[in-house]
């Protein structure tokens, strides 16, 4: 397992042993200790699998409170992935990282709790999936709009994204008062 810190406080790119031959191949995508070797000590309580076709952006998606740390990984497909640090405070408060995950490669992106999620689905579909540290919780979710020019996504679109009403919706970050964000704790 090759572990790279990224930009982004508590952000990481996961890339998981494959062991291959003329079968196929074989990866072990979680273990307990391995993880929390590599850094990633929080306790991992709910896991989430989506299907999506290709234009659909989901997000920009967070909770506060009961915050969620994300484990994300593509099993089938291709997305461009996005974590955006929205802990108010923070050295890198409105920053965004970006990176391709496809089934082929295993890659995950490791999002740590304070940071909006999204990403936008680039092959014909993609089944997507991820581990989360706390239950979702609706009534602490909140959304800032994928195109917020604050933040400034250089999302790889073809056309224009495929959006929920909830997406299409959401406030600007700038919009949100500071209490409904979660706060950076050095």
């Amino acid at each position: 397992m090759i572990v790279e810190a990224l930009p982004l406080s508590g952000l990481r790119l996961i890339r998981p042993a494959r062991h291959g031959d003329a079968r196929g191949w074989f990866a072990e995508v979680w273990q307990l200790q391995r993880y929390q070797e590599a850094g990633i000590t929080e306790t991992f309580v709910q896991d989430n699998l989506a299907r999506s076709a290709r234009g659909v952006l989901r997000g920009l998606h967070a909770q506060h409170p009961h915050a969620q740390g994300k484990l994300v990984q593509v099993y089938d497909g291709r997305v461009f992935d996005v974590a955006v640090d929205a802990r108010h405070g923070s050295p890198t408060f409105a920053q965004w990282y970006g990176v391709e995950l496809d089934g082929d490669q295993g890659a995950q992106l490791y999002v740590p709790p304070g940071f909006l999620h999204g990403y936008y689905v680039l092959s014909e579909s993609a089944l997507f999936g991820y581990k989360t540290t706390d239950i979702y919780s609706p009534s602490n979710e909140f959304g800032v709009r994928w195109d917020d020019p604050r933040i400034g996504i250089d999302w790889p679109l073809d056309g224009d994204p495929v959006l929920s009403t909830k997406d299409r919706n959401a406030p600007l970050l700038d919009e949100l008062p500071l209490s409904r964000l979660p706060r950076y704790v050095p």
